[in-house]
């Protein structure tokens, strides 16, 4: 077999703690990433971008950014929806007011706005925590969708409400507005989950990430040992909102183009990627990509099987869809906490040790 460590050695400390200590996993990501950057956007047209990729590479992003919040420091939130909706109304209005200022800096700026306001909601997280700190959150994003609806200068006083991404280009081509390509698209939400990625595998595994974690296992030996709640808690909310922040710019500026904060930011929004985190595994990054593909992926696969090749009836689908998720969230909360990131490092664990395996 080729996943063995025999005569992978390691020589430094950096070298040991690197992401992926053994060789077969390295290759495995770099031929990934080569695929993702140097062959699928030659290959992917309108419908893949716009049922699968395209929304995988966004729902990553805050799947990440909610694992950042619940997974590794341990705070509950529900309030995801809102928070996206923060980053897509902030990208609107920045875009709207410096028309010359590339999509790129909206977007992050947009992310940077969403982490103040995470960070404000955040607060209260220093004087409860579980179930009430999930209704506070609840909170927030009921009352966001609440304001981004009734205050008109968030949606520039139009008639219908909605707000509308202007055509922008990068590089020559167009990323949001009528005329944009799957390609460009698909490659813009990819460098912006692959540098998001990036950052949040470094905050976790640095001293911030440790401190998370210490709050999240028993903040009180935490607070004992030197951790700084206040400084714990409320980095986790701005880091996580930030996340967010941009996954909720690219989901109005680059996937759908316009939008209703009622409908698309609403609190479903909040649960379906909680959902994909619970799935996924929580405090791992590999499981919030792992969740993320496997809710955008189910609908799709539903509807090829059910509705093209046994002609079941639209409804019944979508109903069955949500039986699935129902039960996979309870399976994995009873039996499998960790969610398909765990099931995937005992898989690998197995092989590491074939053909005897534990």
């Amino acid at each position: 077999m080729l996943y063995r460590e025999a005569g992978d050695f390691k020589t430094s400390y950096e070298a040991d703690s690197q992401t992926f200590p053994i060789r077969f996993d390295r290759i495995g990501f770099w031929v990934i990433m080569a695929i993702a950057f140097g062959v699928i956007p030659f290959m992917i047209n309108d419908y893949w971008a716009n049922a699968i990729f395209v929304p995988f590479l966004i729902y990553a992003i805050a799947a990440i950014g909610l694992n950042i919040l619940t997974g590794y420091c341990g705070q509950v939130s529900l309030g995801t929806g809102g928070f996206m909706a923060v980053g897509a109304y902030a990208c609107y209005k920045l875009m709207t007011s410096f028309p010359d200022v590339s999509i790129i800096i909206h977007v992050i700026l947009a992310g940077g706005i969403t982490a103040v306001v995470g960070a404000a909601f955040g607060l209260p997280s220093l004087r409860i925590k579980g179930f009430y700190l999930a209704v506070a959150t609840l909170a927030a994003q009921f009352f966001l969708i609440w304001l981004f609806n009734k205050v008109p200068w968030f949606y520039n006083y139009s008639a219908s409400g909605q707000i509308s991404a202007p055509e922008r280009f990068v590089g020559g081509f167009a990323v949001t507005g009528a005329n944009t390509a799957a390609p460009a698209k698909y490659l813009i939400c990819l460098v912006f989950l692959t540098v998001c990625a990036l950052i949040a595998r470094n905050l976790t595994r640095g001293t911030i990430g440790r401190s998370w974690m210490a709050i999240r296992d028993m903040d009180i030996a935490a607070e004992i040992i030197g951790v700084n709640p206040l400084k714990a808690k409320l980095t986790a909310f701005a880091v996580s909102s930030f996340f967010i922040g941009i996954a909720g710019a690219l989901f109005f500026a680059v996937y759908l183009g316009a939008v209703e904060v009622g409908e698309a930011f609403g609190i479903q929004k909040s649960f379906l990627v909680l959902f994909m985190v619970i799935i996924g595994g929580l405090g791992s990054i590999f499981g919030s990509f792992a969740g993320a593909a496997f809710l955008v992926l189910l609908p799709v696969a539903l509807k090829v099987i059910g509705v093209d090749l046994l002609g079941w009836p639209t409804d019944l689908v979508a109903h069955l869809q949500l039986v699935i998720v129902g039960a996979l969230i309870m399976f994995f909360l009873i039996k499998e906490p960790h969610g398909l990131a765990q099931l995937w490092r005992l898989t690998k664990e197995k092989l590491r040790l074939w053909p005897f395996p534990y």
